[in-house]
């Protein structure tokens, strides 16, 4: 059921929510929809259109209503009393379809977390025939006991999973230092669900991420390494998609895995391109990323899906920096991936040193060191008896490895493509 409040609903929205429902394994028998002026406190719609929708459900012999708006727990309630069915409002079905994609530790309690503060709203409506406690002899319930004691165990295990979850952050926190102290930058993929964010991320890593035609078919972060111009790389990550009205408490519990979007030093934002509605996917997916701390990030807009209608691969660069700031490509046929790893590697080119070394014989140690980094593209020797070694790495750990070494570093000798002199 979809209600158009001031206004009758978008077919595209209607259409989104229907998505929503199959995504979590629903079969659709019917849509409702309806236009108010505000929505009734006691039963979100009118008494007319809750009547329509109970004959419907019992024609249809519907199991669950499906309400597309955040519904009170008073009126959850009331609705399944007149319904004689289970009501489930938008909040609750996107929990139930996260349940059921997690499988990572973190993801699985960061869905229960987020479903248990959900839940501690609604507690009340499993014990109805116990929530008030009668005066008399013999007439004394466990009513608000009952009631007091779930609140207390849901209390518990939601303190329970907020330490586990700390503990995962902290995990995850170190495993970022540990890449901040090794230089090596992150992209994000970040976008609309359903926008081919996994396709694309399996184009450029090789990754075998779970792709399919359904909203939030990844929920789990996935970071992989990709391979840049140059024999560069960077640390490419998949994050989960947004959605049009995403409930409050789903950004705030997914708030550590969103951290890898705020962390990056580049977000790639994939868009739908046979999507007639993207300028307001756009701007939905930038209003989350404001929400969750990644407003200020670089972005590099790549609309995916250019083979369904009609378009050709093609870039469009900034006039100011002639970086490209739009790329035009099909994750799926993988025609224009290529235009988009040129662009990330010019835009995270100034954070990598490319230049040649020629180290002294006496310097063994500090060629040894550029090996272990995977940082040797070519060693010559020359006919001084001097090791030439081609090097490309992150300028952060170039600069450090040559301070520890004692390598002469200046701003000539460490700038882009620069030949070294002979260092000792």
């Amino acid at each position: 059921m979809r209600l158009g409040i001031g206004s009758p609903p978008q077919s595209d929205e209607l259409a989104e929510f229907e998505a929503l429902a199959h995504s979590a394994g629903a079969e659709v028998l019917g849509v409702i929809s309806g236009t108010r002026r505000a929505p009734d406190s006691r039963l979100f719609v009118g008494s007319g259109k809750a009547e329509e929708i109970r004959d419907a459900a019992q024609r249809l012999c519907a199991s669950v209503v499906l309400v597309d708006h955040p519904l009170s727990p008073s009126q959850e309630r009331n609705l399944e009393e007149l319904l004689k069915c289970r009501v489930l409002d938008r909040t609750g079905l996107i929990l139930d379809i996260f349940a059921q994609r997690a499988r990572t530790f973190e993801g699985k309690l960061q869905v229960e977390l987020a479903q248990l503060k959900h839940l501690s709203t609604r507690l009340v409506r499993g014990w109805t025939h116990l929530e008030r406690q009668k005066g008399g002899i013999g007439l004394r319930g466990p009513g608000e006991t009952q009631l007091e004691t779930d609140r207390r165990l849901l209390g518990k295990r939601i303190q329970t999973l907020n330490a586990r979850l700390d503990k995962v952050v902290t995990q995850r926190e170190t495993t970022r230092r540990e890449r901040k102290r090794q230089a090596v930058p992150t992209v994000a993929v970040v976008g609309y669900t359903n926008a081919g964010k996994s396709t694309l991320f399996n184009r450029l890593t090789g990754a075998g991420a779970f792709t399919a035609d359904q909203l939030f078919a990844t929920l789990d972060p996935t970071l992989r390494r990709m391979e840049l111009t140059d024999a560069r790389y960077c640390l490419l990550a998949d994050t989960v998609g947004f959605v049009r009205d995403l409930p409050h408490e789903l950004v705030a519990a997914f708030r550590s895995t969103l951290q890898e979007a705020r962390e990056a030093a580049l977000l790639v934002h994939v868009i739908d391109a046979s999507d007639p509605h993207r300028a307001e996917r756009i701007a939905q997916v930038n209003a989350v990323l404001e929400e969750v701390g990644a407003g200020e990030i670089a972005q590099i807009e790549v609309f995916n899906k250019v083979d369904a209608i009609g378009e050709l691969p093609h870039v469009e660069y900034a006039d100011e920096s002639g970086l490209a700031r739009r790329i035009w490509l099909s994750a799926r046929t993988g025609e224009g991936a290529d235009a988009l790893v040129t662009a990330l590697s010019a835009f995270l080119g100034p954070q990598i040193v490319h230049c040649r070394l020629a180290l002294r014989p006496e310097a063994g140690r500090a060629r040894a060191r550029f090996y272990e980094a995977g940082a040797v593209l070519e060693e010559v020797v020359s006919a001084q008896g001097h090791t030439e070694l081609t090097i490309a790495m992150p300028r952060l750990a170039f600069e450090r490895l040559c301070r520890q070494e004692g390598l002469p570093l200046t701003s000539e000798n460490a700038g882009l493509t620069q030949d070294i002199a002979c260092v000792a």
